[in-house]
Formats: structure tokens, sequence, C-alpha cells
């Protein structure tokens, strides 16, 4: 069973999505971990300050690849809510935990400390427990029946863990980055000096996550030794390692985040081949997890006679889709209406449309 073109691009879609939450929350998450290790008053203003414009939109990224997860593939969204219930929900409340801290930092004085560690703590959860998931989906996530299969704890494992702690590490390398890119003084300075030490610190986690790799019980070894030309992408992605390794000694403040960036890009397409086609590793394809075609072709809408000109509907709608979900469209006075359509079964079951005007 092949997958179609539109599952095929909302895949891509998604993708997109999670590398960009990956970068543009990464480094957020990055000066939060950092914003731990500095007592100075001073200095955790101006790093703050380097993220405010910033923090709470990166953070938009991750609203987006759960909606249209659920929207898209309803099927991978219910078996990855029911294998990482814990790591979702501690990334939750890690997130919100952080964004309180870093509202009432300003507001409450006395009580500035304890939200001072607070937006560290709640930075370092959530940076662990993404990259333990990610560990965790190269490893293998047993499904069943379309059902997880698995131990509620099993993204502990000592693989997970390992990818946890290097992603910590790999945000923080970030964080340090962008400090270098957007500070100036002593701040600057400070950054410049950490990275060597990071991504020294990447890099041996990277070793000893090699050895376990290619352990017989990585399931995601089998998948990339099939496809040699694979092997560039990680090659890639250490060797822009090294160069933010020495970049601090060149002193180019542009230099080191557009090289941690090239570095995140290359592991997330590295980690890309090795899982494709499969949207659960190494359980559910594309193929079989996405919504109806119909779902999928009915996402975007263009309103004037009811239609989707750019999917090339006609004005008498789509098939399996009630006449109530296409009047709804129709009434909408925006030009362009983004509908999501969530299928709860079979072509005949009910519809839930969802206008943002």
């Amino acid at each position: 069973m092949e997958a179609s073109n539109l599952a095929l691009f909302w895949a891509g879609a998604l993708a997109v999505s999670v590398l960009l939450y990956t970068i543009l929350d990464g480094f957020d998450l990055g000066v939060g971990i950092l914003f731990g290790t500095v007592a100075d008053e001073p200095t955790k203003g101006r790093m703050i300050a380097t993220i405010a414009p910033f923090w709470d939109g990166n953070e938009t990224w991750l609203i987006i690849v759960g909606a249209g997860l659920f929207a898209t593939f309803p099927a991978v969204y219910a078996i990855f809510l029911e294998a990482f219930y814990l790591p979702v929900l501690l990334l939750l409340l890690g997130l919100i935990f952080r964004g309180v801290a870093f509202e009432y930092r300003v507001r409450s004085t006395h009580m500035r400390p304890t939200w001072d560690r607070g937006f560290f703590l709640g930075s370092l959860v959530a940076a662990f427990v993404q990259g333990a998931a990610v560990g965790a989906m190269m490893q293998g996530i047993p499904v069943r029946d379309n059902q997880f299969a698995g131990d509620s704890l099993f993204w502990l494992a000592p693989f997970p863990v390992l990818t946890g702690l290097g992603l910590v590490l790999g945000y923080t390398l970030l964080g340090a980055c962008w400090l270098v890119l957007k500070s100036d003084g002593e701040l600057r300075d400070w950054a410049y000096r950490r990275i060597p030490w990071l991504a020294g610190g990447v890099m041996l986690i990277l070793c000893v996550a090699f050895g376990l790799f290619f352990d017989g019980s990585i399931l995601a070894r089998s998948h990339l030794l099939e496809r040699p030309w694979g092997f560039v992408f990680p090659a890639a992605g250490l060797a822009a390692l090294a160069a933010v390794f020495f970049s601090a000694r060149w002193r180019h403040d542009a230099l080191p985040f557009a090289l941690a960036v090239a570095f995140f890009v290359a592991s997330f397409v590295s980690l890309g081949v090795m899982v494709w086609p499969y949207m659960i590793p190494y359980a559910v394809t594309v193929a079989s997890a996405a919504a109806p075609d119909a779902s999928l072709q009915f996402l975007f809408l263009w309103r004037g006679s009811g239609v989707a000109r750019g999917s090339g509907l006609h004005p008498g709608g789509v098939p399996g889709i009630s006449r109530q979900c296409q009047l709804a469209v129709r009434r909408c006075p925006s030009r362009i209406a983004l509908v999501m359509i969530i299928s709860t079964g079979s072509p005949d079951s009910m519809w839930t449309v969802l206008t943002i005007r």
C-alpha cells in the first residue's frame, strides 16, 4: 500500500513543523538551561532579554504539530499519546511552569529565586523528555493491532536516556550560540567560552550513542544500513558539530549559531532516513496511518463558490463530507478558510470541522 500524494504532503508539512520547533524552541530551552548556571542577576536579565520577543511564539509550532497530527494522522496521534503519555505530560508541565516562571520572576522580587529555579527546571525537563522520546522511537515502539503494546516506562531504557541527555546538551549548545549572536560584552564572551565544552559534550554523547546504536536491540540500525547513502547526513552533522567546536576561536558571532542549526538539520534528516516510511517506528507507515483522502483534501478550501481551487474540488463538494460541513465553509466570510476535518472512523462517521477565520 502506497501513500497518496496528499498523505505525503501532510507528512512532509508535519516534519518541517517539527524541525522548526526543534530549532526555534531549542535555543529558547537552551538559554533557559544556561540561565540556571548563572548567579548574577543583571546577567540573568540580559539572557532573558535575548529570548523575550520569541519564547512564546516558538512554542506555537508544537501546537501546530499536535493539531496537524490529530487531523491528518489520527491513528499515529492515538498510538503516540498512549506510548508517550508520561513524557508528553512532563513536557507540558515543564513548558507551562517555565512560562509562568518567565512572567512572574519580574513581578515578585521575594519569590524570584523560586521562579528562576522553575524556569531552569522547566527548560531542563522539556529538553530531556523530547530527547528520550526520540531515542525511544529509534529503539522501536511496540504496537499490536494498532495499539501500543509496551511498558509505560519503555522510554527510560538506557538508549533513550542517553539521547535525552544528548538533546539537553544540544539545546544548551544552541542556546549558547544564540547568546553569542544576540548579546555583546561579558555575556557574549561567557557564551563563547562554553561553546567548546558543550560541543565536546555532545560529541562524547554521540560516541557513546553510536556504540549502543549498533547493538541489535536498536531497530533504526538495520534501516540505516539498508540505505548506505544515508550515512552522508550523520557525517555532515558531525562535520558541523566539529566546526561549532572551533568556531569559538574564529569569533564570528553569526557562525556558531548557523553551524549549530546545520547540525540539528543534519541530525533531523538522519532520523528521517532511519524511520521512513514509518510514522510510528517500526510499526505504522504513512500510508496506513493517514486519514481518508477526502479529509486531507478538504483541509484547505477557497471560499467563493464553495470549492477549493487549489485542490481541484468541484462545487458539488467532497465525497464523504456532510452537506452541513460544506455549508459551514461557504458561509465563512474570509477569503480563505482553513478547515480541519477529523474522521472518527468509517467514511459514514461524523466529522468535526474547525474553521479558522
